[in-house]
């Protein structure tokens, strides 16, 4: 339960109508806010929460407000309304406060590609002994951290034992340093750097930057060694901690992976330590996925779990939605990739719906045809024409028989791939073509990033396919 004089000690608020002293949660959304939960009024480009701090207070036991918000009491009769300075930061400071009654590890994701995959393994090999906290889904931003910290430690009980996982996302520097100020991890795992989000960054180097300023805050790191640029940063920070490094290509790495074998089922690796080696019979697709299970392990391992440990967590993860999801229906295979996208998760799908495609046809298996749906890759300001044009160079030298491009930038990738390239401007378009040529054996890769809602040409080929 969160009582009220936490707020107030947590923000120095004031209350300003009195009401019930404790709340089972806080909620930023009118829309979904359920009883017993407190309202957070916050305030947007394009909307103010303080316009349905009425309807909000009607379905929970209070709000948190600004100091500009002007409130009659008889209007909130037995209801909490808290006035404070900002609400935003009243969120931070909240979430700052929940954090430091907190005495377990506190695990701070982050990385251009994975962190979610990856927090989610984390977790599942942790809660096989532990307690655990975490972000709810993608919810990594300076919203959706504190207020996941927030709700997470509302029923948290002092006595238990366990781990805090934070995946913590950028898109401008000095957005992980706010969401570190706020957490204050003990130990950050950086599973790659790649380009995102260079409408905010400008170029890599800003990028790699970003992601590094997790680094001032953690006592440990835990670093994939085969990104030769990250391992490059994390020399040239000077880090004082301990650094525990995780592998495919690199033999000295503390954690390695090798024996790794591929099918449409899922991978079996082998992951090698100092204290042994475990055989892993993985659901997940790609090598891509290799890396966020070994980046996982590294984590658990560094914390004091052993081989089987994380052995059982990470078999028993089964994937997470909208992030290389396969789905077969009759002949015909879809890989579900429409959470987001950028230059570098495209490369690695793209390439791992080659090799399925390859892999079936060494076994004499049904899968003959490779089509790709992508969506534009956004944020990447001055690079998103060229990278797009890189991405059609790269997929006319590759097995995928056609092309539908969605959106303004990757009719460049179209133009770029030549014959068997469709251009299309919505999902729904997009869909109508892939309908129109889709037949059994064949193989179907659906991304783009988030905001282009690539998601529709998916549960469009779903319903045809269902039929």
């Amino acid at each position: 339960m969160l009582n009220s004089s936490d707020v107030i000690e947590a923000t120095g608020g004031e209350i300003i109508s009195s009401g019930t002293s404790g709340f089972s949660g806080i909620s930023i959304d009118s829309r979904t806010i359920k009883s017993g939960e407190v309202f957070v009024a916050l305030k947007g480009n394009k909307f103010d929460g303080h316009d349905f701090v009425k309807h909000a207070v009607g379905e929970g036991e209070g709000a948190i407000v600004d100091s500009l918000f002007r409130v009659h009491n008889s209007k909130f009769r037995d209801k909490t309304v808290i006035l404070v300075e900002n609400t935003l930061i009243a969120l931070h400071s909240l979430a700052r406060y929940m954090r430091k009654r907190f005495s377990g590890n506190v695990i701070g994701v982050v990385g251009s590609n994975g962190k979610t995959t990856t927090k989610e393994l984390i977790s599942s090999i942790l809660g096989t002994r532990s307690s655990l906290l975490k972000t709810f889904g993608n919810l990594n931003n300076h919203i959706g951290m504190p207020l996941s910290i927030v709700n997470g430690m509302i029923n948290w009980r002092a006595e238990d034992d366990g781990a805090m996982v934070l995946e913590m996302g950028t898109n401008r520097p000095g957005d992980i340093d706010e969401l570190c100020s706020i957490a204050d991890p003990d130990i950050g795992v950086i599973t790659n750097i790649g380009y995102e989000h260079l409408r905010g960054f400008g170029s890599l180097q800003k990028v790699r930057d970003s992601e590094l300023e997790i680094l001032p805050y953690v006592k440990r790191v835990i670093v994939n060694a085969d990104d030769l640029f990250l391992m490059e940063g994390i020399r040239s920070a000077e880090f004082g901690g301990e650094v525990i490094t995780f592998g495919i290509e690199t033999d000295n790495a503390d954690l390695s992976v090798r024996d790794i074998i591929f099918s449409e089922d899922g991978t079996r690796f082998s992951i090698y330590a100092s204290k042994g080696l475990i055989d892993i019979n993985s659901s997940l697709l790609g090598r891509f996925n290799v890396y966020n299970s070994l980046s996982a392990s590294a984590t658990a391992y560094a914390v004091g779990f052993n081989l089987q440990e994380i052995k059982k967590g990470l078999e028993s993860f089964e994937g997470v939605r909208d992030r290389f999801e396969l789905k077969k229906y009759r002949g015909v295979m879809l890989l579900n990739d429409v959470y987001n996208a950028n230059p570098s998760s495209m490369d690695e799908s793209i390439s791992e719906t080659v090799r399925l495609l390859k892999y079936s046809g060494e076994k004499d298996c049904r899968y003959k045809r490779a089509i790709v749906v992508l969506g534009d890759m956004l944020e990447l300001g001055d690079y998103g024409v060229i990278a797009h044009k890189k991405l059609g160079q790269r997929l006319s030298k590759l097995s995928v028989d056609t092309f539908i491009g969605v959106g303004p930038l990757m009719s460049f990738a179209v133009s770029e791939f030549g014959k068997g390239g469709i251009c299309t401007a919505t999902p729904d378009d997009a869909a109508w073509e892939a309908k129109k040529i889709l037949k059994d054996g064949d193989i179907v890769l659906i991304k783009g990033s988030r905001e282009m809602g690539m998601e529709k040409v998916t549960r469009s080929i779903e319903s045809g396919l269902e039929k």
